[in-house]
């Protein structure tokens, strides 16, 4: 009996290292508004107030990535100043690698 007890310690205390281990992860989120192809030589002329029409329009929902890999998609939200995202579901990577929405 007091070997399961102490086998039981022993991996709770592993599981909580582990989990330490994994908050100290960090991920780099970010969000994808639109997409656009230009031709090198318009890149290359772009300056300071150039314009980039993007495929999205206005309503449609944006892509939100970890470290560069879709993982939902959401809905822009602007409160005064502030711009946030509402998840409104998870991504679908074959759609996010074919460019759809």
């Amino acid at each position: 009996m007091e070997t399961v007890a102490t086998r039981s310690v022993a991996c709770v205390s592993q599981g909580s290292y582990f989990v330490s281990q994994v908050n100290a992860v960090n991920v780099e989120i970010s969000v994808l508004l639109g997409r656009s192809i230009l031709p090198m030589q318009q890149l290359l002329r772009m300056g300071r107030g150039a314009v980039i029409p993007l495929d999205a329009k206005t309503n449609d929902e944006v892509w939100i990535l970890a470290n560069n890999h879709p993982i939902a998609r959401g809905e822009i939200q602007i409160s005064d100043d502030r711009i946030a995202i509402q998840v409104t579901r998870a991504a679908d990577v074959y759609d996010y690698m074919a460019g759809g929405a």
